[in-house]
């Protein structure tokens, strides 16, 4: 957890922060993709947009601002805190998605049997784990939590409204819920876990080893399922 300091220091950052409202260039990016007509929608690369912004913001924002790593919750002496949240974080909701995805979802009139046509299917199992999950975990977490509900917790949002933001433009992002359809809506609740770990902790480490963990269990259990 935090100490009292820690925290006063972590508010007396943010308070001097620059740049901050950046994180409405990915906000915006994510409604004018969904207020384009679907023919556009349908592009690979078009999906990509709203990721685009968030990368470009988040650069832009990281290069006039000091303290990064502390701002997005990188400081090597989370480490340890992080390891130990992540791991416990990840399994659980691993767990928790496995059986939602092979029992509660079929009974909804769902299917997962496309995960099996999916970009993620088609990676060579040793490159995927534990080095593609690991990659996308950090990068998403670095855009969803670091950067952007870091950012609107900036703006002076609070908690209960910044974190299911943030979740809501995870788990609608355009590639995401192309390539994962109805499945998507599991980011949500993630996002909301991920999204209340970091407020918390302001520990980033925590979400990272968190997701990729969480995706791992997916992955391995829906592999061998699939095959």
């Amino acid at each position: 957890m935090i100490k009292p300091d820690d925290a006063s220091s972590t508010h007396a950052t943010q308070a001097s922060e620059r740049g901050a409202a950046l994180v409405l260039l990915p906000l915006t990016a994510t409604i004018l993709f969904y207020s384009s007509p679907t023919t556009l929608q349908q592009h690979t690369l078009f999906q990509f947009f709203p990721q685009a912004c968030a990368y470009a913001a988040f650069i832009a924002w990281s290069t006039i601002n000091r303290s990064v790593a502390r701002r997005l919750g990188l400081a090597y002496r989370l480490l340890p805190q992080g390891l130990y949240w992540g791991l416990f974080t990840g399994l659980t909701l691993g767990l928790i998605n496995v059986l939602v995805i092979l029992y509660l979802v079929p009974i909804l009139g769902g299917d997962y049997k496309f995960l099996a046509d999916t970009p993620h299917a088609h990676i060579p199992l040793l490159i995927m784990v534990p080095w593609f999950i690991l990659f996308i975990a950090m990068m998403v977490e670095l855009n969803f939590r670091g950067f952007t509900l870091g950012r609107l917790l900036a703006l002076g949002l609070p908690g209960p409204i910044a974190v299911p933001m943030s979740a809501l433009l995870f788990a609608f992002d355009p590639f995401l819920v192309a390539t994962f359809q109805h499945l998507h809506w599991i980011a949500v609740w993630d996002g909301l876990v991920w999204g209340a770990i970091w407020v918390m902790l302001r520990n980033l480490y925590a979400t990272i080893v968190a997701h990729a963990v969480e995706v791992i269990v997916l992955y391995g259990v829906m592999r061998a399922i699939l095959t």
